[in-house]
């Protein structure tokens, strides 16, 4: 059976979930405001606190309204850009996927640096209203007052307007990165990949509740997609890598690093898909050279070598009779159980499958689930990795 076993932007202050490592959820990110956006809002506030000032003085009703005005305005500034930081994942509490796609995506680097600019920006805007505010409270001239809350204001306006780029670039990369997927690092986690066309997609939607995007023309998945199977109560994860190609790392574009991201930093196992027809487009020699470079990625990873399309096959698997009758009788019966089913073998001693018959899967899903429960340590004193524990 083929089975092989193989500025310093880093003092950024995001608040953590203490205890475990954060599990990322990009589509609860609010919308990130423009920096207009964000100060129509703060002065309009402002102005609304001002006019609820009431004093029959008028030094100190003026005295009283603009500090009111910037308290107001620098408070909503502040905690919106505080609240944007801390909303978004810390990458030193995410789990290491997650910081690869990012990384892939939109860039670690870039992820802090737009991320400090506006913690500074906050801690700047918090100062100049502190300053001023003494200005305005020393004096008793009204003109000094309004000299201090405009002075105020154009430092603020000029402060936001520096982080503008910021703001662009968090919303920009809110939308990209909001299309990954939230992978629960505490289940089990299967990685597809292969080259294009393959068969990926409509695999795990034959195996998975996932909802791929399938057709009979040439097409590869432009992102990365989660499907998910349950056995015995049980949820695994079925991650769809976008096609691989057989070519140098560093000439793989973005939607390949995705898939190099996921081989890298989840699975609890890999199968590796393989196309024997070449109706995919690739070779079998890419394709093999493509599955030794995953081999040597993935060392410690067991992976599975996996022959899709065995309904094209010139020659049809021998058992597959055998196979299709056991699989039938094991769905007939209705009890979920760890059964020892046939697998689908080819005439190149793959195990293969047939998602357009539904010929191999159950028992495909079976070994899967079998060599998962193999791999995964049993050890009630071990914790899961990224937990921290206070001393």
């Amino acid at each position: 059976m083929p089975l092989i076993e193989g500025m310093d932007y880093s003092s950024i202050v995001i608040q953590p979930v203490i205890g475990d490592i954060m599990k990322v959820s990009w589509r609860d990110l609010p919308t990130v405001l423009t920096k207009d956006e964000l100060l129509d809002k703060a002065y309009a506030r402002a102005r609304k606190a001002a006019d609820r000032v009431d004093d029959s003085d008028r030094v100190f009703r003026v005295r009283k309204q603009l500090n009111r005005m910037l308290q107001t305005a620098s408070d909503i500034l502040s905690t919106y850009l505080m609240d944007t930081v801390n909303q978004w994942p810390s990458l030193d509490q995410s789990p290491q996927f997650d910081v690869s796609m990012i990384d892939a995506c939109v860039g670690c680097d870039d992820y802090r640096h737009h991320l400090s600019m506006l913690q500074w920006a906050s801690n700047q805007i918090t100062k100049i209203a502190t300053q001023n505010s003494k200005k305005i409270i020393r004096t008793a001239r009204i003109e000094l007052m309004h000299e201090a809350r405009r002075e105020a204001y154009g430092r603020i306006s000029s402060l936001v307007g520096r982080i503008g780029p910021s703001l662009e670039w968090l919303g920009e990369s809110r939308e990209i990165l909001k299309r990954l997927p939230s992978i629960d690092q505490l289940s089990p986690c299967i990685v597809v990949c292969g080259a294009p066309n393959v068969g990926k997609s409509a695999f795990i939607s034959a195996l998975s509740s996932g909802k791929m995007e399938v057709n009979h023309y040439p097409f590869t998945t432009k992102r990365i997609h989660l499907g998910h199977f349950t056995f015995r109560r049980l949820q695994y994860q079925m991650v769809d890598t976008p096609g691989l190609l057989d070519r140098p790392m560093e000439k793989r574009n973005d939607i390949e690093m995705q898939a190099i991201s996921a081989l890298e930093n989840l699975g609890s196992l890999v199968l590796f898909l393989i196309d024997e027809s070449e109706k995919c487009g690739t070779s079998i020699e890419e394709q093999h050279n493509l599955l030794e470079e995953i081999l040597e990625l993935l060392a410690g990873t067991t992976v599975m070598i996996i022959s899709t399309k065995a309904d094209l096959h010139e020659q049809q698997p021998e058992n597959w009779e055998l196979v299709k009758e056991s699989e039938q009788d094991y769905l007939e019966s209705g009890e979920e159980q760890y059964t020892e089913l046939p697998l689908l073998i080819d005439k190149n001693g793959y195990i293969t499958i047939s998602a357009l018959e539904n010929v191999g899967m159950e028992a495909l899903k079976m070994e899967i689930t079998r060599i998962v429960k193999d791999n995964t340590p049993i050890d009630p004193m071990t914790l899961p990795e990224g937990w921290h524990r206070s001393a």
